[in-house]
């Protein structure tokens, strides 16, 4: 099953707002997804840049056990591990090594990069810490995946 994830910041492979960027003021942008199904437990959302210089792509966000009630992260989420919007939410690591949204800033003339901000749809409750990383949270949701989406942005500097 797939979902459809979309931003009021910008529109499907055009650029992510410098707002939204390490060279802006570095916030998450609004995102929303619809499509689920009804037996969704709750949901996952990971960032990440596969063009990045680096063996694996750059993550820039990792945020999961989203209630399945919500649709919808607000712009400007904030960097702590526990949230109280999404309530009960909780986020994970980055390549940086902090928990939160840190958005594009790829090397000055390596070309368009693409992130991809991908949302998972999961059928069960995670048992899930906050403060893991892409890695642990992909092999704590195996098994789990119910439908999956993704909005990808572009950026270059």
């Amino acid at each position: 099953m797939k979902l459809t994830v979309q931003s009021s910041a910008f529109k499907a492979n055009e650029p992510v707002p410098k707002k939204h960027t390490g060279d802006g003021e570095d916030v998450s942008p609004a995102l929303g997804w619809s499509g689920a199904p009804a037996n969704v437990k709750e949901f996952a959302l990971i960032c990440d840049d596969p063009d990045a210089p680096t063996p694996q792509p750059w993550v820039h966000w990792v945020i999961y056990k989203i209630p399945a009630a919500t649709t919808a992260l607000p712009a400007n989420v904030a960097r702590n591990e526990t949230l109280t919007t999404p309530a009960g939410a909780v986020q994970g690591k980055n390549s940086w090594g902090t928990v939160g949204y840190r958005g594009p800033a790829p090397p000055r003339g390596h070309g368009v990069h693409h992130y991809h901000f991908k949302v998972y749809a999961l059928d069960a409750a995670l048992d899930a810490p906050a403060g893991l990383t892409k890695e642990q949270l992909l092999a704590r949701m195996k098994g789990h995946i119910l439908a999956e989406g993704e909005l990808v942005g572009t950026y270059q500097r």
